[in-house]
C-alpha cells in the first residue's frame, strides 16, 4: 500500500534510537523507526534529549528536565515553523520517562500525537512521579490513540480509562536470522545484558535450573552478553561442570544470528521481561525457548508456537523442559521450526509495517471525513 508522503517527528524519551547504550528498549525504537521509514513516511528525530528519572526524590532531577526541555521545544518551534511533522510519534513513555518537548508542541499546533508502549503504574504515584504520571495520563486521554505492544500494558491503561486503545504484536527485523538452523547435540544458547535487576534474577534462575540437568545429559551453554555484573553473573555458575559455558560477550547481529543457528534450545527465564526481542529473535532463527510464565514473556513465547513456558521459581520444571528437548533433537527441531513460521507471520516487519499504516493512515481518513 502506498502512503501519502506524511512527515512524523519521533521521540523516545528513554532512549533516542542512536544511543550508544544496547538494549532492548533502544532496538524497539529503531525497529519502529525503520518500519515507519519503510511504510513510506518521512521520519525525522525530535529530540535527542533523554528523559530519565531515576530516582522519585529527586525534585533537582525533574527541575532540569523541564528546562532542557524548554530549550528543545523553542528549537523545533523554529525548526517546524518551515517543516512541520503531520504527525508526532512518542515511543515508550512512561512515569519515569515523560514526555515534555513534543506533548506541548502537539497541542498548540494541533498535531496529531500517538503513543507506543506507554504504560501506567499506580504504586509508582510517589515524589515527583505523582506529577509525571498524571502528565502522562493526560497526554494519553487527549493521543490521536494509543499503541499497546503488551496485554499487561493494555489491561492497565484501560483500568486508568484511557481512550483510543490499539494493539500491535512486539516485532523484530527476521532477515538476519533467517539462515538454515544447523544445531549442535546439546547445545544451550542465551543472549542478555548483564546488570543488576530483572536481569541478574534471570540469570540465577538460569543457574538454579542447570544444577539440576542429570550429570549424563550431554550439554553445553553459551551465554552471548556483557555488562557490569559479568563477573558476579559468571560466578553464579560456578558450581557447574567445567567447560560447560561459554561466554562469549556482546555481539554483534551476524554473530548472534550465527550463534543461534547453532543452538538446539533457547533459555531464559524472562524476569520481569517487558517481552523479551531476543526471544523472538531466537524463534527467528529456528529454536525452541524455554522460559518462564511470567511478565510479558507469553507475548512472545507460545506453548501453541513451539514455546514452553515453566512457573516461575520451579528450577526442577524448567531442567524437566531442557531435558525433554535436549534427548529429543526431532522434537526440538520440529518446536523450533513452528515457533520460526509464528514469529514470520505474526512479529515480523512486514506484519509490524501493516499495522502501522493502517492505523495511521485510517487516523488521517477519520479527520479528513469528520
Amino acid at each position: 500500500m502506498a502512503v501519502p508522503p506524511r512527515h512524523i517527528a519521533f521521540y523516545a524519551p528513554l532512549k533516542a534510537p542512536d544511543h550508544p547504550v544496547p538494549s532492548g528498549d533502544r532496538l524497539m525504537a529503531r525497529q519502529l523507526w525503520a518500519a515507519l521509514d519503510r511504510a513510506g513516511y518521512r521520519v525525522t528525530l525530535a529530540s535527542e534529549l533523554r528523559a530519565y528519572l531515576r530516582d522519585p526524590d529527586d525534585v533537582a532531577a525533574l527541575c532540569q528536565l523541564k528546562q532542557d526541555a524548554a530549550q528543545e521545544r523553542a528549537r523545533l518551534t523554529a525548526l517546524w515553523a518551515t517543516d512541520p511533522p503531520d504527525l508526532i510519534f512518542c515511543y515508550h513513555p512512561y512515569v519515569k520517562a515523560p514526555d515534555m518537548v513534543c506533548v506541548p508542541l502537539a497541542r498548540n499546533y494541533g498535531i496529531p500525537y500517538v503513543s507506543c508502549e506507554a504504560s501506567y503504574s499506580q504504586r509508582r504515584n510517589h515524589g515527583i512521579w505523582t506529577e509525571t504520571q498524571a502528565d502522562l495520563l493526560d497526554t494519553l486521554h487527549h493521543a490521536a490513540f494509543n499503541i499497546c505492544l503488551t496485554g499487561r500494558d493494555h489491561a492497565g491503561l484501560v483500568k486508568a480509562g484511557v481512550p483510543r486503545l490499539h494493539r500491535m504484536a512486539p516485532f523484530i527485523v527476521t532477515e538476519p536470522f533467517m539462515t538454515d538452523p544447523h544445531p549442535q547435540v546439546g547445545h544451550i544458547v542465551t543472549v542478555a545484558m548483564m546488570r543488576a535487576g530483572a536481569k541478574a534474577d534471570s540469570y540465577i534462575a538460569m543457574a538454579r535450573a542447570l544444577e539440576h540437568l542429570p550429570s549424563d545429559l550431554d550439554w553445553h551453554l553459551s551465554v552471548i552478553g556483557d555488562g557490569p555484573l559479568r563477573s558476579d553473573i559468571q560466578a553464579m555458575f560456578a558450581s557447574l561442570p567445567a567447560g560447560r559455558v561459554r561466554w562469549l560477550g556482546a555481539l554483534d547481529t551476524p554473530s548472534i544470528a550465527s550463534s543461534l543457528s547453532q543452538g538446539a534450545v533457547y533459555l531464559w527465564p524472562g524476569c520481569n521481561e517487558a517481552y523479551g526481542l531476543a526471544y523472538l529473535e531466537a524463534q527467528a532463527a529456528g529454536l525452541p525457548v524455554i522460559a518462564c510464565r511470567t511478565a510479558g514473556v507469553p507475548e512472545v513465547v507460545s506453548t501453541e508456537a513451539g514455546g514452553m513456558l515453566v512457573p516461575p521459581d520451579d528450577p526442577v520444571a524448567m531442567a524437566d523442559a531442557l531435558v525433554s528437548l535436549l534427548r529429543d533433537p526431532a522434537r526440538a527441531s520440529a518446536q523450533g521450526e513452528t515457533a520460526r513460521q509464528h514469529v514470520l507471520q505474526h512479529h515480523s516487519e512486514s506484519a509490524a509495517t501493516a499495522r502501522l499504516i493502517a492505523l495511521i493512515e485510517g487516523l488521517f481518513m477519520s479527520t479528513s471525513t469528520a
